[in-house]
């Protein structure tokens, strides 16, 4: 099978991947995402059988979506995808989601890492790395990530417990279930006055099955149609996710 610098898939939005409005939820397209990452990594010698040889786990470090449009349901669309040249521990990739007619509805940058099975320690990229076809220098979104912290006060919100239906074959939550559990800190009424455009997240530490999360956000950057939010096991101190949210409020 020929390695592709870019790989294509064509995805149908189902009614399971949409909320109440009809359109697409957020953490449906990291679950599409992470598919065809997964897809394109098989393609180019790095999928499941690479890293059971060695004893290794691919993971979502940090990640930024930009939505210009929501797709619906039924729609269909195809997703484009391709990686940078890796450093040294980070590999980086790209992706554009497009509609029938090829216009671009969302845009999203990822950073990913290869941790240890075991110790869950991080592995250098050259200890897995057979090597890409040419890359591409394109970029979906030209920023860097990671730069996420507070600007005002924090206020907890609600807790959150990782039960069964939220892990992974990593037997950890799930970084699509992260987007869900930020959104479930809204209420419907927030959800039918505003659509949220951005969302970067950065993820700190494996949240785990029967751990409580408790969610903080920070409004003060409100009136500038942002929120920054974090969650923390309390329990034990460590801080799991950031992520910053930009909205758009709807007439």
């Amino acid at each position: 099978m020929e390695a592709l610098p870019l790989y294509r898939k064509k995805y149908r939005v189902e009614v399971r991947d949409i909320d109440f409005t009809g359109k697409i939820k957020l953490s449906s397209l990291f679950l599409y995402f992470q598919d065809i990452a997964g897809i394109h990594a098989e393609n180019l010698g790095m999928g499941r059988a690479m890293m059971e040889k060695n004893s290794a786990l691919w993971v979502l470090a940090r990640a930024r979506v930009d939505i210009l449009r929501y797709p619906r349901w039924k729609e269909e669309i195809t997703i484009e995808t391709w990686p940078q040249e890796p450093n040294r521990l980070e590999f980086t990739r790209d992706f554009y989601v497009k509609d029938s007619s090829d216009n671009i509805l969302a845009r999203a940058v990822s950073i990913w890492v290869v941790i240890d099975e075991k110790s869950r320690r991080l592995k250098k990229t050259e200890s897995i790395f057979p090597g890409y076809p040419p890359t591409t220098k394109e970029r979906a979104i030209d920023c860097k990530l990671g730069r996420l912290k507070p600007k005002g006060k924090l206020i907890k919100i609600y807790n959150r417990k990782v039960r069964y239906s939220d892990i992974d074959l990593n037997e950890h939550l799930n970084n699509a279930k992260y987007v869900d559990f930020i959104m479930d800190a809204f209420s419907i009424e927030d959800h039918k006055k505003h659509i949220v455009r951005s969302i970067e997240i950065n993820y700190s530490r494996e949240a785990l099955p029967g751990e409580d999360i408790s969610f903080y956000t920070d409004r003060s950057q409100a009136h500038e149609n942002i929120i920054y939010m974090e969650g923390i096991n309390e329990a034990s101190g460590e801080l799991k996710f950031k992520a910053q949210i930009r909205f758009e409020k709807l007439d």
